[in-house]
């Protein structure tokens, strides 16, 4: 599992305009690429008559797909330059369609390829993009005189705190990178004098939007 990647939580439309032809993005997430052929099929529907409908996607963290489509364009003038801002801008499980309306002036190879491009950066732009990171999901047992001083070392080290419930002791379930979690375990130890209990949940993926944490498994 990789330690952090970037993706696209709610995609986007964009727009881009050269010499009349008209180049609109819609960007969306995809986890499969079942997800991405059905987000290219709905936007075919919805331009059915558009000069093209090009395509680019990502799907995966290991065995990453990639796939690219011009739709009628030169080849590598539509596709492949749209799939390169994606690479370029390190995403996956995103899929974007670009379409064009021809304006009546042929662009040359070079003008394809900017207004592809530039189309697609102002999809992205529009787009919600997170960077999701791994991390265990750990909870925490100790006592009430103890709390505060593991609070204060969670706030210290930006460690997210999911949720703390007070009853007879306090258990917290907190966020900690998958890489710092034996050095979290020895200063959990240390503050609670050995008193605290630590237990590994799940391994989960994170991000903040908005100011909040939403998990991911």
């Amino acid at each position: 599992m990789l330690e952090s990647y970037k993706t696209v939580h709610k995609g986007g439309t964009g727009e881009f305009i050269m010499k009349k032809s008209k180049f609109i993005s819609y960007v969306g997430p995809a986890k499969s690429e079942d997800d991405a052929l059905e987000f290219i099929e709905s936007i075919k529907k919805k331009h059915w008559d558009a000069s093209h409908n090009c395509t680019a996607y990502i799907i995966g963290n290991k065995n990453v797909i990639e796939r690219c489509n011009d739709d009628g364009e030169p080849s590598k003038t539509a596709g492949k330059p749209m799939l390169d801002v994606l690479i370029g801008q390190g995403l996956t499980d995103i899929v974007v369609v670009v379409t064009r309306y021809f304006g009546g002036t042929l662009l040359g190879t070079g003008g394809l390829v900017k207004s592809y491009q530039s189309a697609t950066i102002e999809g992205l732009n529009n787009s919600l993009i997170i960077e999701k990171r791994l991390a265990s999901n750990i909870e925490v047992l100790t006592d009430y005189n103890t709390i505060g001083k593991i609070q204060y070392y969670l706030a210290s080290n930006n460690y997210p705190t999911i949720d703390t419930i007070y009853t007879d002791i306090v258990k917290a379930n907190v966020l900690i990178d998958s890489r710092e979690t034996e050095g979290f375990y020895k200063k959990v130890s240390e503050l609670s004098y050995g008193t605290a209990l630590v237990n590994e949940i799940e391994k989960v993926y994170y991000a903040k939007i908005n100011n909040e944490i939403h998990l991911f498994k």
